[in-house]
């Protein structure tokens, strides 16, 4: 790129390739750190690394070239000077010559990435050209060429998606192989302002931009025409932005077929994560490092591999298991009733969970259930008011220095009160809602601040209730909580919308809960209000809609990022009449439904 986003602050140096071309090398950190080699893609030089050297020479040897024909660099003198085995041999070049002694951590973005993957990966046995000089690789928006054309070629049903998803994503590649036209609108301008426009980036040097052209033109056709399954034993970090215009998620972990030794990361962001989210690209690098180093394992981290086994298992195909394996959940209100079947559901999708809720009797439990289920360590109890902040910050504290940032949480917990408004007293409106409303509250403030903090995305569900949009004149007080918490969640997921966080609320009907036996009847004595409990769990038995079926529901909307999520049929019914007819809801608003 032509404008350097940090100012160099390294030692330049210059080093020859084995075809004799000077290649600059630029090194920031101790020499006597763990050694970490960045390969800059297209059209961008080794300035793109400038933000995540600068973050990761505090504890790190950080080495950055410009890639041949690209920022200082010399460029070759003919189109197969660019191939991935010139341009594999100069990374080999590069790394013995800033770290002689010991292996590499290599970090790559785009076509970086892919000429990296080429140099850690084998065909037919034969060694890589990194062979026993590098440590880890992660890897950034940028696949293997052979691993690509494989991908390209897959034929299952459940494949024809992300295949063609993958071939619209990748138009450009076509056009730029077209003659003349690519190096006219470069030099006229065009093609550096449009992607200077659309991803928010200073524009492309010419240079850089006219040479890179010859990485697709000599690479693809020979590359995706005749792809081999090249394999390497290197231990691989993926980082997937989910917004990348260029690389999708489920193309940039095909390689999970070829490189058992895998983590996976999908990161809210787009292709220019390494400008963008520099801090979150470092601290991943320094987590895998760490690791490779003898260090402990990051509970994300952790995950990581524990998604990549995964998506090993089944050949590079993400699914359900890559998704929820190895997730970490926070439930409240997980002691009974539907937050216990989101813990178990969870739990039986191959996460962990944390069982949070105001009854210590309920939440070992619930624990107890799972472990009998899955064995030691899936789920863990935790005893908390959420109507205490104090106890909700400690909670949230304490799960990220225990077990990590939550990939998800459920803010479940709640009580009901039933009766009119002038039945209802002081005291029942300010429990109903220091537990429905302000318990959501703490709990997305000090959840929602760790995972916006984190930079991998999450997601925050807050129970609110089909009473949120269907008015009662027996529910005012429990109606006008989930209403606020259906508002709530709306207004943070457009909050949270950047930082790659969704905000889900989750509706449910009439369902079969223990809730219906702990429902205070406000302005009833003892005798009616067991009455009242006794027919209103009765009724809701007798409709038949199951918490475990709220839950597979609740798995469902986090999958799809719903930002409502209706449960059961008269949940979805209420949504749509409240919108088409809200003259209608108010009339029924009128019936006493506890009577």
């Amino acid at each position: 790129m032509s404008h350097n986003e940090v100012e160099p602050a390294g030692r330049v140096r210059t080093v020859r390739s084995r075809d004799d071309l000077d290649l600059v090398v630029e090194e920031r950190g101790d020499p006597s750190h763990p050694t970490v080699v960045a390969v800059h893609g297209y059209p961008d030089d080794r300035h793109v690394w400038d933000r995540v050297a600068a973050d990761l020479a505090a504890d790190h040897h950080v080495v950055t070239y410009d890639v041949r024909g690209h920022g200082g660099s010399a460029a070759p003198g003919a189109p197969a000077g660019y191939d991935l085995e010139l341009l594999a041999a100069d990374l080999r070049t590069v790394a013995d010559a800033v770290s002689p002694d010991s292996p590499v951590h290599l970090l790559a973005h785009d076509w970086g990435a892919i000429q990296t993957w080429h140099a850690v990966t084998r065909e037919d046995g034969a060694p890589s050209a990194m062979d026993g000089r590098v440590a880890s690789f992660t890897s950034v928006s940028g696949p293997c060429l052979d691993h690509v054309g494989l991908f390209l070629r897959r034929r299952g049903l459940r494949d024809l998606r992300p295949v063609l998803t993958q071939a619209l994503h990748s138009w450009y590649t076509l056009a730029f192989r077209v003659p003349v036209l690519p190096e006219l609108m470069i030099r006229s301008g065009l093609l550096g302002a449009m992607v200077s426009r659309t991803e928010r980036i200073p524009r492309p040097a010419v240079r850089d931009a006219v040479n890179g052209l010859e990485l697709y033109r000599h690479n693809l056709p020979r590359r995706l025409g005749r792809p081999k399954p090249r394999r390497t034993d290197v231990p691989v970090q993926i980082l997937a932005p989910l917004d990348d215009a260029y690389v999708t998620p489920a193309m940039a972990t095909s390689a999970a077929a070829y490189a058992p030794d895998l983590r996976v990361r999908y990161l809210p962001g787009g292709h220019w994560i390494v400008r963008k989210r520099a801090g979150v690209v470092a601290r991943c690098v320094r987590e895998l490092v760490a690791e490779r180093s003898g260090g402990t394992t990051a509970p994300a981290l952790e995950r990581a591999a524990a998604r990549g086994a995964a998506l090993v298992r089944s050949g590079g195909r993400p699914g359900r298991a890559s998704r929820w394996e190895g997730s970490l959940t926070v439930v409240t209100g997980a002691g009974s009733g539907i937050g216990r079947e989101i813990a178990r559901r969870l739990a039986d999708l191959g996460g962990r969970v944390v069982v949070a809720d105001v009854s210590e009797a309920g939440a070992a439990e619930t624990v107890d259930l799972v472990t009998r289920r899955h064995g030691p360590g899936r789920a863990v109890a935790a005893v908390v008011d959420v109507a205490d902040e104090a106890a909700v910050a400690a909670l949230a504290e304490r799960v990220a220095a225990e077990h990590g940032v939550p990939d998800l949480v459920v803010n479940n917990a709640g009580i009901a009160v039933a009766g009119s408004f002038a039945d209802t007293t002081t005291q029942e409106w300010q429990r109903i809602v220091d537990v429905n409303l302000w318990g959501v509250v703490h709990g997305c403030r000090h959840f929602g601040a760790l995972l916006a903090a984190h930079g991998e995305g999450g997601t925050i569900v807050n129970t609110a209730s089909a009473a949120a949009y269907l008015p009662s004149r027996s529910l005012p007080a429990y109606a006008t909580t989930k209403a606020a918490v259906l508002m709530l969640s709306q207004c943070l997921r457009a909050e949270l919308a950047g930082a790659g966080v969704g905000v889900t609320a989750l509706c449910p009907g009439f369902v079969d809960t223990p809730i219906t036996g702990a429902t205070r009847f406000a302005g009833t004595d003892d005798a009616t209000q067991a009455i009242r409990r006794r027919d209103v769990a009765a009724a809701y038995a007798r409709r038949g809609y199951t918490p475990q079926r709220v839950a597979a529901r609740l798995v469902r909307a986090v999958e799809r990022d719903l930002p409502i999520a209706p449960v059961t049929a008269e949940a979805h019914v209420g949504l749509l009449a409240s919108r088409l007819s809200p003259a209608l809801v108010r009339a029924l608003a009128r019936v006493d439904g506890t009577r």
